[in-house]
């Protein structure tokens, strides 16, 4: 499992071909507050039971407020055979942080 930057992560979405899976394991309340587009919604604890909505097809990038949870469930899905496999370090917070100011910060 590797760690990657808003920055990064942000220059992989800007590239031609297959995106990334984004997959945010906040709980809904968070994701009213603040977002991004296009991601793959799961709650943390639902994620096993859930594994069959991930794409082992495409690089997964698990995101979540600031990246603790996210860390948990990228390190949970390489001992479940995703490969590969990124958390994004800093989550929504960072994202809103250096890429995206109009996110309100919780």
């Amino acid at each position: 499992m590797q760690s990657l930057t808003v920055r990064a992560l942000q220059e992989r979405l800007a590239q031609p071909g297959t995106p990334p899976v984004i997959l945010d394991v906040r709980e809904g309340w968070e994701l009213e507050i603040s977002r991004l587009a296009g991601t793959l919604d799961i709650p943390m604890n639902e994620i096993p039971g859930r594994l069959d909505e991930i794409d082992r097809a495409r690089t997964v990038v698990v995101m979540c407020r600031s990246g603790g949870r996210s860390r948990n469930v990228a390190q949970f899905l390489v001992r479940q055979g995703y490969s590969p496999v990124a958390n994004l370090a800093g989550g929504i917070l960072a994202w809103g942080e250096r890429i995206d100011p109009s996110l309100r910060p919780y």
